[in-house]
């Protein structure tokens, strides 16, 4: 009677089986949609990932499910392409004009450090490289130091952290009612009207330059859209309102990353003394005669170059890329069908840790993506890296840098903070000892 129990179970089981498999084939019309891990009503795979560093959730949900994964976030189908497949990768994304005023700016802060005793000797990086990337943006964008920086930069980071993580409102779209409970809409509308504020009087003084000749040969960003815009040579109307969201997706693409990349060097630097020798020896045995760092020579510096693009490795800007929307009606990868409108993220974090490969990162190599690839790579890769190298450079170059308080460097705290980009979770806190004279002091 027992063997009979139990073969009715089995029979039960194997019916519920068959169930399941055609309702998830029917929810998916009949698609071979990629494997994920298990999911709840409402949150989907959410539980999964809460609480941690959404590239290192990833990375090692990966290693269970597979380089392709289909996670459902919210409301929010993600399809996430991960770690060592490189056929997935490529098959998803088949200016230099750095002035040295602004570094000059930055390295006399230092030197007054340096200069001081007690706690005043200890600098803040992240605020001090913050103001210098964005002075240097701010420079190619809209041709001057912008004056509102401050208020501007403050902005800024709210609009990183509105675009953080898993904002309730982008998970669950349809619900009016999440969307007012998180009020993220109201603080995201703070930050524009502020923000589109301080634009509107730099265009109305740009505008002026252009229709009486005065832009000349001082002609940055800003004019040429300007420009574009009164010509309308565009395929696509070129508003106020688009102009406006591209100069301030310039700034946060542009003085974020660096600044970060900038933190994670130096960081690195020091809990590697053996790599800071060799970088700063490089630097001043290559202009130590001259006292101060050209930016037309940078290229000399081949181990300090080697430096950034490790910086870039380890701590990728952009963990997860911008995202990409599955636009095709039926496209496959790796055998397995991603449905259209899927978001589709690739964590170029998890693919630049794969330690079976040696690349290049401009893109050409699927293997480490600092700044994507593709049709959608960022066009500001160079200016993006002179930012980096000149200030590196010049920081190594005229000072020595340590820890108070720190005996063994290995040990300086590394975590990252939770963000669309993977900045350091603490202010990395140091104390110049200036060695070359700072020009101008």
């Amino acid at each position: 009677m027992e063997d009979h129990y139990c073969l009715y179970l089995a029979l039960a089981l194997v019916s519920l089986l068959v169930v399941i498999a055609k309702r998830r084939r029917a929810h998916g019309h009949g698609l071979c949609l990629p494997p994920g891990p298990w999911q709840l009503p409402f949150i989907g795979s959410m539980h999964h990932i809460a609480g941690k560093l959404p590239h290192r959730a990833m990375r090692d949900l990966s290693r269970r499910h597979g380089p392709v994964m289909l996670l459902r976030i919210g409301e929010r189908h993600l399809r996430k392409v991960a770690v060592t497949e490189l056929l997935s990768a490529r098959r998803v994304l088949s200016f230099r004009a750095v002035r040295e005023e602004e570094v000059a700016a930055l390295l006399r802060a230092c030197a007054t450090c340096a200069a001081a005793t007690g706690p005043g000797g200890v600098v803040e990086m992240r605020a001090r490289l913050s103001a210098l990337v964005a002075d240097a943006t701010a420079r190619v964008v809209v041709g001057d130091r912008c004056k509102d920086r401050d208020v501007f930069l403050r902005e800024l980071g709210r609009a990183i952290e509105l675009v953080a993580g898993f904002n309730p409102a982008d998970l669950w779209p349809s619900s009016r009612l999440v969307g007012w409970l998180s009020g993220a809409v109201r603080r995201a509308e703070r930050c524009r009207d502020t923000v589109y504020g301080i634009l509107d009087r730099i265009i109305e003084e740009h505008l002026v330059e252009i229709d009486s000749g005065r832009a000349g040969e001082n002609e940055d960003l800003l004019h040429v859209l300007l420009k574009i815009q009164k010509e309308g040579s565009l395929q696509i109307p070129l508003d106020m309102d688009v102009l406006k969201a591209v100069i301030f997706d310039i700034f946060g693409a542009g003085s974020e990353t660096s600044a970060t990349t900038l933190e994670w060097a130096l960081a690195e630097l020091i809990r590697n003394p053996k790599a800071m020798r060799r970088a700063t020896a490089e630097v001043r045995d290559a202009f130590g005669t001259l006292g101060t760092v050209p930016e037309h020579a940078l290229g000399e510096l081949r181990y300090l170059h080697l430096v950034i693009r490790e910086t870039l490795r380890l701590h990728t800007p952009l963990p997860l890329l911008l995202p990409r929307q599955s636009r095709e009606e039926a496209c496959r990868v790796l055998g397995y069908d991603v449905p259209r409108g899927a978001t589709v993220l690739v964590n170029a974090w998890a693919l630049g840790r794969d330690e079976r490969v040696e690349v290049d990162l401009k893109g050409a190599d699927f293997e480490l993506l600092p700044f994507g690839a593709g049709r959608r790579m960022c066009p500001g890769m160079a200016f993006g890296l002179a930012n980096v190298e000149l200030a590196l450079a010049s920081l190594l170059f005229h000072f020595d840098w340590e820890v108070p308080g720190l005996a063994d460097p290995a040990e300086l705290d590394m975590t990252e903070a939770f963000g669309i980009t993977a900045r350091r979770k603490a202010n990395l806190l140091l104390r110049p000892i200036l060695r070359v004279p700072v020009p101008g002091l």
